[in-house]
């Protein structure tokens, strides 16, 4: 009887097993044939963001909604296979799709625990869900899936499963695939990663965000220390690598968004540029740009602005805190969460670090730091904001306890309070060779505005003007030993469009009869004046285009000779770029070529070149004659400063506008141009005796001093049809003059009489109104839209 029983039993479990296979059978035959093509994986083709590089090869800037950097199995180091495998699946390359002994082993851990703590996905089935499938928790789902698998082992080798998941898989902060996440956690490629950083990285397929070491670094360390167990258990690494990964510090960077080369609005640029020609492909195709700026010129002049702003924001004095805090609002226990919330929100800009004063006394201020460091201030690192120490300030202008303020390191290593310049600048320097920007920044801090005071900020040039309008002089017959007469004039105001003006010199005083180079090494107002007003407005205005500058810019009344039009800093640089290559226009241009992913060049700037197809647009000769006289203005002139360099192939002029509303220095040698500007961007005044010699030259002159360090001197050839006299120029040095204007052309009709010499400086106030086309505001170019145009160009230029 019980033997019939047995037999009964055995029968319909074999039954129940046959329907079983049956039914199994018939789900696949019938779902199978439905499985997604795997055209996907077989062509597969991940969204790559667009990438910008300098010319040397560093990277400065990527768009796209996936960080990712696609990298073949082949180039993927050994030992980081195999902390993945260590995490994920250490029988990848023996099991077809699924791990039946992995099942087993989690089916067993999750019945002894009585709890689904632990799966057995393989990477097969991790490529067939990110790939094909959602992350729905059904039976249905994993059948699918566990299809799938077997589908993708029979059609594609092991090594290239490997290469999709590796490509594929999410890792947290925007990052898919390793490559990327290397890069974004530790600023590495894969190859540079340390055992305990590839183990990092292993771990957080699992859970990115929970894994995430930026955000959660006290679980993913738990995550690392069990991916280098499992590495050392299946003899991936030796005891002592494994012993050294262990003890390893943990070194992830906190701003994974930066990159080593501050070059924001540059990247910014091409962003634009890009996506008008390649609209949302631009962000998922690869696109790989490649610029004109060098990385170290770049850091010099992102260096050079950020402290001659700083420079002048010093000598101001401090205003006040950023903002306020309650710190008797936030909850007890978790004042260090609170604090670490609020500064989240405050990017760090540079060297300054957003910090809330808990303590604040006359000796001592004590800061919290993101993180929950905590630097107490004291001694000379209170000096810059002692006054702000004061009780007997407005609440709003203490520093007192919850007060943000930013503080940095000072050149001693040791913390100091400081603050956010409100005052904005402009740096771009240019080969006049070829018109290949160097370097370029638009302004303090990207992150705090976007707007690009190179590209987009019309602002009166003032004195660094005057040279466009003497080579103007030159070209009619002046010399530069054409005596003129810088006494007191009172201007037609039919001349100026319609307003009385009285024109005077910055210091207020005339120096009577000077030559025409001392004049400009002297930046004397009234001499320019009536230089343009023998030449002419309407042929200046017509000259100065020769240059790259517009007629609507620059209205044809003698309020030109001043610098009264408007324009940005890269117009400058490129007018300037003429004077130091010798009279040819080239223009300026940051995209150098465009390449797919696969490197191939898609499309390369064409650039106008000295010697090749630049155009020759003024004479040679007047170049020449122009860059001697501004060298004067940098040996004996308003930019002597610049001779701490210690060259004298140097040439430039500075500049300053109404009210010290701008401050500009443009300077040059016959390698390199380059162009500083200092202003507010509401167009307030600097202050007083802000000059463009004492605010905007220093940042000209920290840039040079590192972009010169071993460029040779350069002394220009006289040029054919130049006459040198010696003993007749500057401080007994020769003068040069055109053939056929060894004298001053008397058809000029100078009327010059007399006076005592007297020193004299800089551009002197513009009349009271603006001329009839007055200039735009600041920021705003006048009939046109300057965002527009800087991109515009920039697509001429390359397409």
């Amino acid at each position: 009887m019980l033997t019939r029983v047995l037999l009964g039993v055995v029968a319909l479990c074999l039954a129940l097993a046959v329907v079983a296979v049956g039914l199994l059978g018939f789900a696949v035959a019938v779902t199978y044939p439905k499985l997604p093509d795997l055209a996907v994986l077989t062509d597969y083709r991940p969204k790559i963001p667009l990438r910008i590089y300098t010319a040397d090869g560093v990277q400065i800037g990527e768009f796209g909604e996936e960080r990712r950097s696609f990298t073949k199995i082949q180039e993927v180091p050994q030992l980081m296979k195999q902390a993945i495998m260590a995490a994920e699946d250490e029988r990848f390359y023996q099991h077809g799709g699924i791990d039946y002994m992995g099942v087993l082993r989690a089916a067993t851990g999750n019945l002894i625990s009585g709890q689904t703590k632990s799966g057995a996905s393989t990477i097969t089935m991790q490529v067939a869900k990110n790939f094909f499938l959602s992350s729905e928790r059904t039976l249905t789902r994993k059948f699918n899936e566990a299809l799938l698998s077997f589908k993708i082992e029979h059609n594609l080798s092991k090594d290239q499963i490997l290469e999709l998941y590796f490509n594929q898989i999410y890792l947290g902060q925007r990052a898919y695939g390793f490559a990327a996440a290397g890069q974004i956690y530790y600023g590495k490629p894969l190859k540079a990663l340390s055992t305990a950083q590839m183990a990092m990285l292993a771990g957080l397929p699992k859970a990115p965000s929970s894994y995430n070491p930026v955000v959660n670094p006290e679980r993913a360390r738990l995550r690392q220390l069990y991916v280098l167990r499992r590495m050392r258990e299946l003899n991936f690494i030796s005891a002592e690598q494994y012993e050294a990964a262990k003890n390893e510090p943990a070194s992830v960077s906190r701003q994974a968004e930066d990159f080593s080369v501050p070059a924001q609005y540059v990247a910014e640029m091409v962003r634009q540029t890009m996506f008008e020609r390649y609209k949302e492909a631009a962000y998922t195709d690869g696109f790989r740009v490649v610029t004109t700026l060098d990385s170290q010129h770049q850091k010099w002049a992102f260096d050079a602005l950020r402290v001659g702003l700083s420079e002048y924001d010093a000598r101001h004095g401090y205003r006040a805190p950023e903002s306020y805090i309650d710190l008797k609002t936030l909850p007890s226990g978790e004042r260090d969460e609170a604090l670490d919330e609020a500064l989240a929100a405050i990017r760090d800009s540079g060297k300054l670090q957003p910090g809330v004063v808990l303590e604040a006394g006359p000796s001592q201020v004590v800061v919290y730091l993101r993180g929950g460091q905590q630097v107490v201030i004291k001694g000379s690192g209170l000096n810059f904001a002692r006054r702000a120490l004061s009780a007997k300030l407005t609440p709003a202008q203490q520093i007192r306890p919850g007060a943000v303020v930013r503080v940095q390191r000072n050149d001693k290593d040791e913390w100091e309070i400081s603050q956010m310049p409100q005052v904005e600048g402009a740096f771009v320097s240019v080969d006049p060779h070829n018109g290949a920007i160097k370097s370029l920044v638009g302004g303090f801090d990207f992150n705090r505005n976007h707007f690009n005071r190179v590209t987009m900020a019309w602002r009166q040039p003032g004195s660094s003007f005057k040279p466009f309008i003497y080579s103007a002089g030159l070209e009619r017959g002046f010399t530069p030993s054409s005596m003129i007469n810088d006494a007191p004039l009172v201007i037609d105001p039919q001349s100026i469009g319609g307003q009385r003006w009285e024109p005077k010199n910055y210091d207020g005083k005339f120096g009577g009869m000077m030559t025409m180079r001392q004049a400009l090494t002297r930046s004397k107002n009234l001499v320019s004046i009536r230089i343009l007003m023998a030449i002419g407005t309407d042929y200046a205005q017509e000259y100065i285009g020769r240059f790259g500058f517009g007629a609507k810019q620059h209205p044809a009344y003698l309020t030109m000779a001043l610098g009264a039009g408007v324009v940005t800093p890269l117009q400058m640089a490129e007018g300037y770029a003429v004077f130091a290559n010798g009279g040819y226009r080239v223009r300026s241009y940051i995209i150098d070529r465009i390449e797919d992913n696969q490197g191939r060049v898609l499309a390369r700037t064409t650039p106008s070149e000295v010697g090749k197809n630049a155009e020759q647009t003024i004479d040679p000769r007047n170049a020449f004659i122009m860059t001697s006289m501004m060298k004067d203005v940098v040996r004996y002139g308003t930019a002597t400063r610049a001779m701490t360099l210690g060259r004298m192939d140097l040439a430039g002029k500075t500049g300053t506008t109404n009210d010290s509303r701008d401050a500009w220095f443009s300077g040059f040698n016959a390698h390199l141009v380059g162009i500083a500007w200092v202003g507010f961007d509401n167009n307030r005044s600097l202050g007083g005796g802000e000059t463009g010699g004492g605010a905007a030259l220093p940042i000209w002159i920290h840039y040079m001093t590192q972009a010169l360090k071993g460029v040779p001197e350069v002394e220009a050839p006289v040029p054919a049809g130049v006459v040198e006299r010696a003993g007749a120029g500057a401080r007994g040095g020769p003068e040069y003059f055109y053939e056929e204007f060894q004298n001053t052309n008397p058809e000029l009709g100078l009327n010059n009489r007399s006076s005592d010499p007297q020193a004299g400086d800089e551009a002197a106030p513009a009349p009271d109104g603006k001329p009839a086309d007055k200039p735009a505001a600041p920021g705003t170019p006048p009939r046109s839209n300057a965002a527009r145009d800087a991109v515009e160009r920039v697509k001429e230029q390359l397409f």
